[in-house]
């Protein structure tokens, strides 16, 4: 049995709770690894500059829009995915410009969609469809799940992480193919197999 089916029934249960958890206004990016991530691309001192972005940025957030938005802050090597909902235009271009000014964020990607807040029945779904990509990549014999960090919002997938061009096709591929998946957006950071071997050797 793949690892995927076999979490698949915990994943129905858990798909509830990551939901109640994300029905507040904003949402911070989960930043802690799984108990299968032992390594992580990124050095410790970037890891933990990607916690206090998230942190940082969120608490901005908050306090500039309160309940009107709903937005979730992903850091990864800092590089900045910005998910959710906000009221309007200006709203969008607002949220980009706070977190540009919050300390060692590189780059912000603004993938926030103008429209009203998700329902908790859409933010389970998207609960449920992360963890089954997640444990899709863990089956891949050739592939790393602590080298890619996955999220979901309304059906679209996105993925982030420092991958070779070949895990970020696979991946990619993979995530095309898992059942409520509408759409797969890619966020990496493109490394050559050289560079990924001194990683490993790290």
């Amino acid at each position: 049995m793949s690892f995927a089916r076999l979490i698949t029934t915990t994943l129905l249960g858990a798909a509830l709770a990551g939901a109640l958890a994300g029905c507040a206004p904003l949402v911070v990016g989960a930043a802690a690894g799984a108990a299968l991530m032992v390594t992580d691309r990124r050095t410790s001192g970037i890891q933990i500059e990607d916690e206090g972005i998230e942190l940082r940025a969120a608490a901005r957030l908050r306090e500039a829009f309160g309940d009107s938005a709903h937005v979730n802050v992903t850091s990864y090597n800092r590089l900045v995915l910005l998910t959710g909902e906000v009221p309007n235009e200006q709203a969008k271009q607002r949220a980009e410009e706070i977190v540009s000014r919050v300390e060692n964020v590189r780059s912000i990607v603004n993938e926030l969609g103008v429209m009203g807040v998700t329902t908790l029945t859409q933010r389970s779904a998207d609960t449920l469809v992360t963890g089954k990509v997640k444990a899709s990549i863990i089956d891949a014999s050739d592939l790393q799940i602590n080298a890619f960090k996955v999220l979901t919002e309304r059906g679209t997938v996105y993925l982030m992480g420092r991958v070779t061009q070949r895990e970020a096709d696979k991946a990619t591929q993979i995530a095309r193919g898992v059942s409520g998946v509408q759409r797969v957006v890619r966020v990496f950071e493109t490394i050559s197999d050289e560079e990924l071997k001194r990683l490993t050797a790290r």
